[in-house]
């Protein structure tokens, strides 16, 4: 079996775009992958065609080769466009390997050692405004199923926050703590906006509200800034989602910088390479959350690896997306009543495309709205659940139980 293509599909996903990559064979197999950078389609996309010249001919089963190669012979090495795109390059011949052989990726990457794992909740909040309208939002997610939710509470906060903003800003995860109660689990988003003494105060005063974490509370490019604000927090502390491999979360992890890590499977190196930074996390015993708020095949990567590392204890995903989304794909998740997102069995990564529905939502233009006061705003008015949310029973997990807490 042989590469005979690499190319890319892109699809309008209302605050972004979505970047699907289609790895073609000479067998007739077709391998899919996401590569989604916010802000970077065209760049990932001209990316994506210098790859698809250099892997050509190659075999696709030769992951591991394939990919060394490619680093060992770039001369600019690392970086969200050309990591991206050569984490969509991996996670695709990791879904025509696994397809070949009929079987899931995570059989291959070890097996499992859980049939669920704990989901999430992001985007659910789209719309609201209120300290009121954020609790309805959380009251009707949790009905949903979901037991944990996520968000981005401060606004457009640009380094620093007066004590009044703060407290005004704080009045809606009081009010969504107060209306779902002591069993959720809630987890506040930074978007690396806060410098060091900022960070602190804010996680200072959250801590009151009992979150998992308070993730990148300071921006991503100083590990030392990082490790300040976690030496003072009461609450833990997750990032990693703007770093692009192992050699950055070493020492991030070397340096007690993090309580939760945060890869992305599309960004970080691919399935591998998260593999590797899972088992580093775990020698210092830090537990695997990957940052995960964009398209299916994201997801389904994501999820091959919560089926197979030991360490995995949460898996991010949105609570509601366009309409279209369950229209471009066979994405179909079940959620429990445990508020777990079952792994799927397909073979591969077990997502198929529709080609003909992406063509009806073209690439259109997305600025990013982390510092504008729009953040909130983050689905179309039309939005809807893309989950079978049906209660799925269950019964006791199989073999090991899903990840807690």
């Amino acid at each position: 079996m042989k590469i005979t293509n690499l190319d890319t599909v892109v699809v309008d996903f209302y605050r972004t775009n979505l970047i699907f990559v289609r790895l073609s064979t000479d067998s007739g197999l077709t391998g899919v992958a996401e590569a989604t950078l916010e802000g970077q389609e065209h760049a990932v996309r001209g990316a994506v065609a210098v790859l698809a010249d250099a892997v050509r001919g190659k075999d696709p089963t030769r992951i591991s080769q394939t990919i060394y190669e490619l680093n060992r012979d770039a001369y600019w090495r690392g970086g969200p466009v050309s990591t991206t795109a050569l984490s969509a390059l991996e996670m695709a011949m990791w879904d025509v390997s696994a397809r070949a052989l009929g079987v899931p990726v995570h059989r291959m990457l070890g097996g499992q050692v859980r049939d669920r794992v704990r989901a999430y909740a992001n985007g659910w909040f789209s719309g609201a405004k209120t300290p009121e309208e954020f609790a309805e939002a959380a009251v009707h997610t949790v009905a949903q199923g979901f037991r944990g939710l996520k968000w981005d509470p401060f606004e457009a906060a640009d380094l620093t926050l007066g004590p009044g903003d703060l407290r005004r800003m704080l009045e809606p995860v009081a009010a969504v703590r107060e209306a779902v109660g002591d069993d959720v689990e809630l987890f506040i988003e930074g978007h690396g906006r806060f410098d060091v003494p900022t960070a602190i105060r804010v996680a200072r005063a959250i801590e009151q509200f009992q979150p998992v974490f308070f993730e990148e509370p300071c921006p991503p490019d100083s590990l030392d800034a990082l490790i300040e604000v976690r030496s003072k927090s009461p609450v833990a502390i997750a990032a990693g989602e703007r770093w692009m491999g192992r050699n950055t979360f070493i020492p991030a992890l070397a340096g007690k910088a993090v309580d939760y890590i945060q890869p992305d499977v599309t960004h970080a190196g691919g399935l591998l390479e998260l593999s590797f930074i899972s088992t580093l996390a775990a020698a210092h015993y830090v537990p695997f959350a990957p940052h995960n708020p964009s398209g299916p095949l994201s997801t389904a990567a994501t999820l091959q690896l919560g089926a197979a590392l030991p360490n995995f204890r949460y898996l991010e995903i949105m609570a509601t997306d366009v309409p279209w989304r369950s229209e471009i794909s066979t994405e179909r998740l079940q959620l429990t009543e445990e508020g777990d997102i079952l792994i799927p069995e397909g073979p591969g990564l077990g997502i198929e495309l529709d080609f003909e529905a992406i063509a009806e939502h073209p690439y259109t233009p997305h600025p990013m709205r982390i510092f504008t006061d729009a953040v909130a705003d983050i689905r179309p008015p039309d939005a809807r659940s893309y989950f079978n949310l049906e209660p799925v029973t269950t019964g006791p997990p199989a073999d090991s139980p899903p990840a807690r807490r």
